[in-house]
C-alpha cells in the first residue's frame, strides 16, 4: 500500500544533539510497503550467502573395503559384499549433501521495490533517523558509542548508513555489538529489516534533506541581500556625481595648463631677437 504524504524523520547532529524534523524525499519515502517483494529479496539474499561446498563420501569414495569380509555361505551370518557399505561403521553415506549452488535471482525492479519498502517500513515506524555528516578524522569507537547512547539506541540493533565509503566511521562501529556500518547505496533489504533502528547520513539522501531551520535561515539571507540592493545604488549616486563633475572640470584644467605653454612659445622669438641684436652692433 502507498501513502501520498511524504514521511518525516527526526534529525540529529553528529554528536547526537536533537534538531528539527526533516521531510524525507518523496521519490523513495512515499509510504510503499510491499511484503511479498521483501520476502523474495530476503530469501534470495540468505540463499546467496550459502557457499554450497558441503560434501559427504559415498561408498565409492571411502578408502578400503573392496574385498568381501567373509564368504557368501556357511557362516550363519548375513551375506556382506564390502565393509564400506552404508550399513557398516565407517562406511559410505547414503543420500548425503553434495556440492551444489543455492543462488537465487530476482529482477532489478523487484529488488528496488523491496529495498524501498523496507526503508518506508522503518520510516513509518519512526525507526529511521537522519544524522549530520560524520567528521571522524580517526577511528573512535568511544565517539560512536556516545552517539548511540545519546540517541538511546545502544541496546538495540543499529544500522548506520553513510554517504559513500567512510573507513573511519566503519572502524569506529566495527567493535560495537549489534552495530553495522555500510554505505547507503550498499544497504540491502535484509540489512534494513535486520536492524531495529536505521541512522542515515543526511548527505546520502540528497541536498533536499537539509534541516528546516537551515532552509529558513538561507531564505532570510537572500531577502537581506535583495533589500540591501537599493541602498547600494543610493550610496553609489554621489560617486557618479563626483565623476561627472571631475569630467566637466577636466577641460578647464587642461586649458589652464596649456596657457603658460602657449605664452612661452610666443615669447621665444622675441628673446631670440634680443640675443641676436648685440651681435650685429659688435660688427
Amino acid at each position: 500500500m502507498a501513502d501520498s504524504t511524504n514521511l518525516q524523520a527526526h534529525a540529529y547532529s553528529a554528536q547526537g544533539t536533537p534538531r528539527e524534523t526533516v521531510a524525507l524525499p518523496g521519490d523513495v519515502f512515499d509510504g510503499t510497503v510491499n511484503m511479498p517483494a521483501m520476502h523474495l529479496a530476503v530469501k534470495a539474499y540468505l540463499a546467496n550467502q550459502r557457499q554450497g561446498t558441503h560434501a559427504t563420501k559415498t561408498r565409492r569414495w571411502v578408502v578400503g573395503g573392496n574385498q568381501k569380509p567373509w564368504r557368501q555361505k556357511g557362516t550363519g551370518r548375513a551375506r556382506q559384499g564390502s565393509t564400506r557399505a552404508p550399513n557398516w561403521p565407517g562406511g559410505g553415506t547414503v543420500f548425503g549433501p553434495q556440492p551444489r549452488g543455492y543462488t537465487q535471482s530476482i529482477t532489478r525492479q523487484a529488488k528496488a521495490l523491496a529495498r524501498k519498502s523496507a526503508l518506508n517500513a522503518r520510516a513509518g515506524e519512526g525507526a529511521l533517523h537522519v544524522i549530520d555528516a560524520f567528521q571522524y578524522t580517526a577511528p573512535k569507537t568511544s565517539q560512536m558509542a556516545q552517539l548511540l547512547a545519546r540517541l538511546d539506541v545502544a541496546h538495540r540493533k543499529v544500522l548506520v548508513l553513510t554517504d559513500g565509503v567512510k573507513p573511519n566511521v566503519f572502524l569506529s562501529g566495527r567493535n560495537l555489538p549489534n552495530v553495522h556500518v555500510m554505505p547507503y547505496a550498499d544497504a540491502s533489504t535484509y540489512h534494513i529489516l535486520w536492524s531495529d533502528v536505521v541512522l542515515v547520513e543526511s548527505g546520502a539522501l540528497g541536498a533536499a534533506m537539509a534541516p528546516m531551520a537551515e532552509k529558513a535561515a538561507a531564505k532570510v539571507k537572500v531577502v537581506k541581500k535583495k533589500s540591501a540592493a537599493p541602498a547600494a545604488e543610493v550610496a553609489d549616486a554621489p560617486k557618479a556625481t563626483k565623476k561627472t563633475a571631475a569630467k566637466a572640470a577636466a577641460p578647464k584644467a587642461a586649458a589652464k595648463k596649456a596657457a603658460p605653454k602657449a605664452a612661452a612659445k610666443k615669447a621665444a622669438p622675441k628673446a631670440a631677437a634680443k640675443k641676436a641684436a648685440p651681435k650685429k652692433k659688435g660688427k
